[in-house]
């Protein structure tokens, strides 16, 4: 008997192999687990910290809690960005209490020490009743790697992580023409969780989801798996590119009128839809030629670097363990899933979208709704109390924690997978070997 092909698509070079390692509830639901996690992972790859729009004077700072880690991000008289852990070494206070702020000294609020931009001990009370004398200029806060990536700073604690831009690899050289650098984040939200922040990850790493639990995507994402590719990277990151501005294959979409809102979408470029009646698939070379045309006039001038691909499909990079970039042609979203402190069965989920400043647009529209096109300041809620954080993640948000009540089931056995889930299988087994210290 001959064996099928799946009709899931791997890039040439791209599909990794995996070793079919079972995925069990344990890494879910255990404080064990948790705790090999923060041992053995966390301390081993880069985070993301902020943006570097809110770093633009000496002085300025941004705060990012993770699990029982506080990093604070501080920009220097020489324009360099410097992250310390926030904490004072004098009996461990944490420094740096607001999200973002500006100051020229970081000042523990308990005995008053003040610390320079660059993480040096300037003042303290009563200098001279120290043992070894006035620990001014002795005393230095924890730093840790911080290195930048487009308007991004990313920290790590690992002294001997692959700098960023290789940490990242492919994804500077696949993202470059999208013009990051300048894009303003509209919207920074995040939200407490009552899921293991692996439960969102695992879903950003497959798109078998999308049909039942995005199903208005399918008149614009054509999510069946013929014209789906995925990649799959040395590094462990992996992508998917989705063909955008053109219906799903798993329906018929073709055959009669354009469907909503892709109509919308292609008279917005000065497309009539009606003449496409019965030939839907071709509104996306339409809009390519129409953005081609137009899009300067416009203000996206950063269209003029973008692939044809870039202009109307769906980049979407998922970064071992917890990062994702979702990128089209007007807006860049960052979804990430962060560990509670203490709690395996909780995390923060958070969700910001990027957007170019196209000259004279005052507003943008967002999963949230129209916002002004200006940087955001952070709103936290609790997911379940009526907060949106956009509507496509408040549905991935919405199987999290009945997912979670699930996997803490007897008769929950292990994952079973289909070729187009692969993504999933090989994160669950880099994340064993590196919890395990394998690698």
């Amino acid at each position: 008997m001959n064996a099928v092909s799946p009709p899931s698509r791997y890039a040439a070079g791209y599909d990794q192999a995996v070793r079919g390692d079972a995925i069990t509830a344990e890494r879910y639901i255990s404080k064990e687990w948790m705790a090999l996690e923060s041992e053995n992972l966390w301390p081993r790859v880069w985070h993301l910290g902020g943006v570097l729009a809110e770093l633009e004077e000496e002085g300025d700072f941004i705060r990012h809690n993770f699990g029982k880690e506080s990093i604070v991000m501080v920009r220097q008289a020489d324009g360099a960005i410097k992250a310390f852990f926030n904490t004072c070494p004098h009996r461990g206070n944490r420094l740096v209490l607001g999200d973002v702020g500006s100051a020229p000294r970081l000042t523990c609020s308990y005995h008053g020490w003040q610390f320079s931009t660059d993480g040096t001990l300037v003042h303290v009370q009563d200098p001279d009743d120290f043992p070894g004398g006035n620990p001014c200029g002795k005393v230095h806060l924890s730093e840790l790697r911080c290195e930048t990536f487009g308007p991004f700073v990313f920290w790590s604690m690992d002294p001997d992580a692959k700098p960023l831009l290789d940490w990242l690899d492919p994804f500077p050289e696949r993202l470059a023409g999208y013009g990051l650098d300048n894009w303003v984040r509209v919207l920074n939200v995040s939200a407490d969780c009552d899921f293991n922040w692996k439960i969102i990850r695992d879903n950003f790493n497959e798109s078998y989801h999308l049909p039942t639990i995005h199903p208005e995507l399918s008149t614009f994402i054509n999510d069946g798996l013929p014209d789906t590719l995925f990649e799959m990277y040395d590094s462990g990151h992996n992508a998917m590119w989705m063909k955008g501005h053109q219906a799903t294959t798993r329906a018929d979409h073709v055959s009669g009128e354009v469907p909503a809102p892709l109509d919308e979408i292609a008279a917005a470029w000065g497309i009539d839809p009606a003449i496409y009646y019965g030939r839907t698939h071709d509104i996306r070379e339409a809009v390519i030629a129409a953005k081609r045309k137009l899009g300067a006039e416009r203000g996206y001038n950063n269209y003029e670097q973008m692939t044809d691909q870039q202009l109307v499909d769906y980049f979407h990079c998922t970064l071992f363990p917890n990062l994702t970039l979702t990128m089209s042609p007007e807006q860049c979203q960052i979804l990430r899933t962060e560990p509670h402190p203490t709690d395996p069965e909780k995390c923060v989920f958070q969700h910001w979208i990027l957007v170019p400043p196209a000259a004279g647009m005052a507003e943008v529209m967002t999963p949230v709704g129209m916002v002004p096109l200006a940087h955001a300041e952070h709103s936290h809620s609790r997911y379940g109390d009526g907060v949106s954080l956009g509507y496509v993640a408040d549905q991935d948000l919405s199987i999290g924690t009945s997912q979670q009540q699930g996997l803490n089931s007897r008769g929950f056995k292990g994952c079973i997978l289909s070729n187009q889930e692969k993504r999933v299988q090989r994160f669950h087994e880099l994340l064993d070997d590196m919890v395990h210290a394998r690698i």
